[in-house]
């Protein structure tokens, strides 16, 4: 499962000006249309070129559920290019990113201190360096674990070290993630 990949997807979408399409034929028409054929479609959702047809022609009205996941998934992916790197830019270069989480964080720390690792509930808004790096591995087709650690890193810089003014030897580790949300 990658929750980090997921849940910068759902940041951007938030960002849409209008609804993605929502019926099996109408989602079915967009991929024919920006894949440029239904072959293209086909391929990537592992169906028939003939079905890829009848949905456009809206002579199947209800594909099956792991179909329709996929075909949701793939619309998602494509819909407003240009309103999603938008808001990636302005991520990266202005805004930054916010990020609600609850997770088991851990850390290493100087001797003499408590290092056990409990479960917290966090509500952090990161520089914009850090939403540059998230989805520049996210584009790159990073790990959900190197997704991780630069939301970890990012946590560690902002909360727990206070950008630089305590707790200097830290290390945080971000793991049992239970809830992710991030927002732009």
């Amino acid at each position: 499962m990658d929750r980090v990949g997921d849940g910068l997807d759902a940041a951007l979408q938030k960002a849409f000006t209008r609804p993605v399409p929502k019926g099996a034929g109408a989602q079915m028409r967009y991929l024919v249309k920006r894949l440029k054929g239904t072959r293209p479609v086909a391929e990537l959702l592992g169906i028939t070129q003939r079905t890829v047809e009848r949905y456009v022609k809206d002579q199947i009205k209800r594909p099956r559920p792991d179909l329709a996941r996929r075909m949701e998934r793939e619309v998602g992916k494509r819909w407003q290019p240009r309103i999603r790197a938008r808001a990636k830019r302005a991520a990266a270069t202005t805004g930054g990113i916010v990020i609600d989480t609850r997770a088991r964080f851990g850390y290493t720390a100087a001797p003499g201190t408590t290092d056990d690792a409990r479960l917290r509930h966090l509500t952090v808004a990161l520089p914009p360096r850090y939403a540059a790096r998230l989805f520049e591995v996210r584009d790159a087709g990073g790990s959900e674990q190197q997704l991780r650690e630069i939301a970890a890193e990012g946590l560690q810089e902002i909360y727990f070290k206070d950008r630089g003014r305590r707790a200097e030897g830290l290390l945080v580790e971000f793991t049992d993630l239970d809830h992710l949300e991030f927002d732009l």
